[in-house]
């Protein structure tokens, strides 16, 4: 079948979830959705207006009241309900994200689809145990829902970042309107399938697809929405700022960030390296905590840097559904430009290009950039302070601790970070003086339920966990 004269049907998506029902939008217009791989629209869905913000801030706000004097067991179980769902549809959201993403299959079905169900389940879990009272003097201190929630989303994780948001919202006792991202709404179709099948009350949950100059900032401004999530990037939060502020609602904001790979002298070098090249490269390096300078001591320099080029010899680029593709391409046109004019800017700033490059072999269609290392790279430079988002890697030499601490807090961001050390209390050591939300100490796991989010301008607020849902709560302070 040519996918781009005529999409299946099950990628045709006419109608919005609002109040436990698919209605259909406002007007008849609708958003393409295309395969970056080869540049071929795939499917559809429809552009939302503000009149079908409306209606679906009505529907939460009328399931509001009920949902949150739902007992926290009975929340659970329509989160657990809704897990039940969302894991039987596993493979189906893994080649989606491939599709409308990039992301090679393999990757999509480990992390796209398993990292999501890791989370909701860890909120079923954190949904069965209502928040602590706490009585401080002659008062007691409860935690309540917050009210109407407006998740707003991105495309690099179109599920987990969804789940990030709507589940602790829901075990909070929040009901919530989501707005995908433009560029990957299948997958949150997906999740609405789920949503419906698994029998949660009218209301609680709904989806209005669109842009985020429209759907988005409707959202944001509604005077009925009482907290506003965002994942994104940090300009597109600073006018999610605004837009709350202006009718003195707060938001949660997760965005950007240019995060520092610490290889201490005494480090295992080949693990750090090859965990480090991962990291930088995962989802074609559109990652807000990818780990995107590498930091290595001088006297590993040498070595490291011939590592590092091995490393990213083995990222070959392709068909996102090809078992040997490694990288995907970037999820659009005009993202792989953008990518490609960073590194453009790096080779006239005369950056030392050790792989990949402008010139570099990549598939005759699609929206691919090469796997790209520039070493030597300057701190102060654009390539070591502006968030690329794609497969670029900043290599930076050091030559003891302190100045390797301070070339990773030079940064207007503070997301994640690693440290590497054969001595672990001088990894944890350092990892305390790393200025920023999330450190992994010798290639510690993910936590799902550890809290997620950053210092200055890589957001506001923490998801995931019982932290995440503490964000979508108010604290009430009760004097008897």
């Amino acid at each position: 079948m040519d996918l781009a004269a005529a999409p299946p049907a099950r990628l045709v998506r006419r109608h919005l979830h609002v109040a436990g029902e698919w209605v259909d939008p406002a007007d008849g217009e609708s958003i393409p959705v295309e395969n970056p791989a080869t540049g071929e629209i795939v499917g559809q869905v429809p552009a939302g207006t503000p009149a079908d913000v409306g209606r679906a801030v009505a529907a939460a706000r009328a399931a509001f009241p009920g949902w949150a004097a739902t007992a926290p067991a009975e929340r659970a179980d329509h989160l657990d309900r809704l897990h039940a769902a969302l894991a039987a549809r596993a493979d189906e959201i893994a080649r989606t994200v491939a599709l409308e993403l990039g992301t090679p299959l393999k990757l999509a079905a480990r992390v796209q689809a398993g990292l999501p169900l890791a989370v909701l389940r860890g909120m079923v879990d954190l949904a069965a145990r209502p928040p602590a009272e706490e009585t401080v003097g002659n008062s007691l201190v409860v935690r309540e829902p917050v009210g109407v929630v407006g998740a707003i989303t991105p495309w690099n994780y179109p599920l987990h970042q969804v789940v990030a948001k709507v589940a602790p919202a829901l075990a909070a006792g929040c009901t919530v309107v989501l707005k995908p991202s433009e560029l990957t709404p299948l997958t949150a179709y997906l999740l609405f399938d789920a949503v419906a099948e698994a029998g949660l009350p009218a209301g609680v949950v709904n989806l209005v697809p669109g842009t985020g100059p429209v759907v988005g900032e409707a959202l944001a401004a509604h005077p009925d929405v009482d907290l506003v999530s965002f994942t994104g990037s940090t300009v597109t939060g600073r006018r999610i700022a605004h837009l709350a502020a202006d009718r003195i609602a707060r938001v949660a904001l997760e965005l950007g960030g240019k995060s520092a790979n610490l290889i201490l002298a005494d480090a295992d070098l080949p693990s750090a390296v090859r965990v480090g090249v991962g990291n930088a490269l995962l989802n074609s390096g559109q990652t807000c905590t990818a780990w995107t300078r590498m930091l290595v001591h001088r006297d590993r320099y040498a070595e490291a840097l011939d590592l590092v080029a091995a490393a990213v010899a083995g990222y070959r680029p392709g068909d996102p559904f090809d078992p040997a593709t490694r990288l995907g391409p970037l999820v659009s046109a005009a993202q792989a430009e953008r990518v490609q004019g960073h590194i453009a800017r790096a080779v006239a700033d005369r950056a030392r290009l050790i792989a990949g490059g402008p010139d570099a072999p990549l598939p005759t269609r699609g929206h691919f950039v090469a796997p790209t290392v520039f070493a030597d790279v300057h701190p102060d430079s654009a390539l070591a302070q502006e968030e690329v988002f794609g497969p670029v890697l900043a290599v930076i030499p050091f030559d003891d601790t302190d100045q390797a601490v301070a070339i990773a807090n030079n940064s207007r961001y503070g997301l994640a970070g690693a440290v590497w050390s054969a001595d672990e209390e001088q990894a944890l050591a350092v990892a305390r003086r790393l200025r920023t939300g999330q450190v992994d100490v010798n290639g510690g796991a993910f936590n799902p339920l550890a809290p997620f989010g950053g210092y200055r301008q890589s957001g506001l607020g923490r998801e995931l966990g019982a932290h995440g849902i503490a964000e979508f709560t108010e604290l009430k302070a009760i004097q008897r």
